[in-house]
């Protein structure tokens, strides 16, 4: 049987109170999980609030049974409505979906996603627009057959900013394939490792939000149906003052 796993791990930009990205997960009512991943655009607190917006619409669509395009789409126009076609976001749905056995990947990003299927690496990065502007804007969705040794990458701009600074970037299409070699299965040690490449090309001082999500599907031969939930976050000395 096939075993999949999720991961994320993000980090806010250096000196700044609040990350702009927004990433959560929801079970779909027809069984399987998607992971909903925003950037709002700018940093901080502003821009926090607008992925919010995103991926709360998202979400809840999802967990009604909406289709995933259908879902982005909404979304795109909820904030264009909320925010006057003035401000934007990036979006990345990736779902594991079971009623059709399926991966679903469905994109509104100037940020690529990366695919590694039977052995090949497959860069997704049709032009898209992002949400927020235009009442036309729709997903680019692809759709693949569930099947072992499968893994995606998927992150927002940060970490193709990371290094450039000093005219460097993150091999991320080379690290996909290296874990292969390696291992192909924990997805937070895929995930861990893109993020801790990005703070060291920025010296510990990412010059924006940098949000990883990593999912990979593998063969096993048995799980006694037992599903796993595991959430790591750091708890500031000092919490950000509230209010007007």
């Amino acid at each position: 049987m096939l075993e999949v796993q999720g991961a994320i791990a993000k980090v806010k930009k250096y000196a700044v109170s609040e990350s702009g990205d927004t990433v959560e997960m929801v079970e779909r009512p027809e069984g399987g999980i998607s992971f909903v991943m925003a950037d709002g655009q700018r940093s901080g607190r502003s821009a926090k609030m607008v992925s919010n917006i995103v991926v709360r619409k998202v979400i809840a669509l999802l967990a009604d049974g909406v289709r995933d395009g259908a879902a982005a789409r909404a979304a795109n126009d909820y904030l264009r409505i909320q925010r006057g076609g003035k401000v934007s976001a990036d979006l990345v749905i990736v779902s594991v979906d079971l009623h059709t056995r399926t991966l679903v990947i469905s994109r509104n990003t100037r940020c690529p996603v990366v695919l590694y299927i039977a052995d090949h690496v497959e860069l997704l990065d049709e032009s898209c627009e992002v949400l927020g502007f235009h009442r036309t804007t729709r997903p680019v969705v692809r759709e693949f057959p569930l099947q072992p040794h499968m893994t995606v990458l998927a992150f927002t701009d940060g970490l193709l900013a990371a290094g450039t600074r000093r005219g460097k970037r993150v091999e991320y299409v080379d690290m996909v394939r290296a874990f292969h070699q390696e291992d192909g299965r924990n997805a937070q040690r895929l995930a861990d490792s893109i993020l801790s490449a990005a703070l060291e090309l920025d010296e510990g001082r990412p010059i924006d939000d940098v949000t990883v999500l990593a999912l990979t599907v593998y063969e096993v031969e048995d799980t006694q149906d037992i599903r796993r939930l595991h959430v790591r976050f750091p708890v500031p000395r000092v919490l950000p003052a509230t209010g007007v």
